[in-house]
């Protein structure tokens, strides 16, 4: 079977305003796609709101909230979607220089860890990043390359292609972020915005998880995976 894989990324910069990082992916078969975007799409419209307007967790407020409540429940009432996501607790402490190592180089690294358990040597994969900036697609095609040489794809069947897009011309990057921001705030402990912790109490409802814990390995549905160190 082939699968598209979409994936996003909540504060992933070595300083910013947050000491948490977030990895995200959805995936869903190739053929779903289309039908996937489309219903997307009728949320949107259900919801008085352009077609083209784009799902962003710093968007979300009370005035919104039924809507962002909708498109969560679109993802647990369809088989067709799967989410994982990678949590590093803590950036402030990680120690880059005694792996040899950037902060970009973790980056992709985490990227790894993320989509090597997605990924199944039966099936095929294209795989779209929301591009990070003008100087990461040397990045990208050595991320390419160690999931390919990881799961011994010299043929090039299973890791079909690795892309960067807008967030805004794929709808389901957009998902990505919303789920990937829900996981973000309750990591961080947020509080202030009410619509926000409806959206992730609808995700703990549904899911049966709280977010703040690893999954089994192989959690199909909503994956969440907890980084450690190695010193930790």
């Amino acid at each position: 079977m082939e699968f598209n894989i979409y994936c996003d990324e909540s504060c992933h910069l070595k300083s910013d305003y947050s000491n948490i990082m977030v990895l995200g992916a959805i995936w869903c078969l190739q053929e779903k796609k289309r039908r996937i975007f489309k219903r997307l799409r009728e949320i949107k419209v259900h919801y008085n709101l352009p077609k083209d307007f784009e799902i962003k967790w710093h968007k979300v407020s009370p005035a919104k909230v039924d809507f962002y409540l909708s498109l969560i429940d679109y993802f647990f009432d369809t088989d067709d979607l799967h989410f994982r996501a990678l949590v590093v607790p803590d950036k402030s402490g990680l120690d880059h220089n005694s792996f040899n190592q950037t902060h970009d180089d973790f980056y992709y690294k985490m990227y790894f860890d993320l989509l090597k358990v997605i990924l199944n040597p039966t099936d095929s994969y294209n795989i779209f990043l929301d591009i990070k900036d003008s100087k990461s697609q040397e990045k990208v095609n050595r991320l390419t390359e160690i999931l390919r040489n990881n799961h011994y794809d010299y043929n090039k069947t299973i890791i079909k292609n690795i892309q960067q897009v807008k967030s805004h011309e794929v709808e389901l990057i957009p998902l990505t972020d919303l789920l990937i921001g829900a996981v973000c705030y309750q990591h961080r402990g947020l509080k202030s915005n009410s619509a926000k912790l409806k959206i992730i109490e609808r995700i703990q409802e549904r899911s049966g998880y709280s977010l703040m814990n690893s999954t089994l390995f192989r959690e199909e549905k909503t994956n969440i995976f907890i980084w450690k160190s190695r010193k930790s």
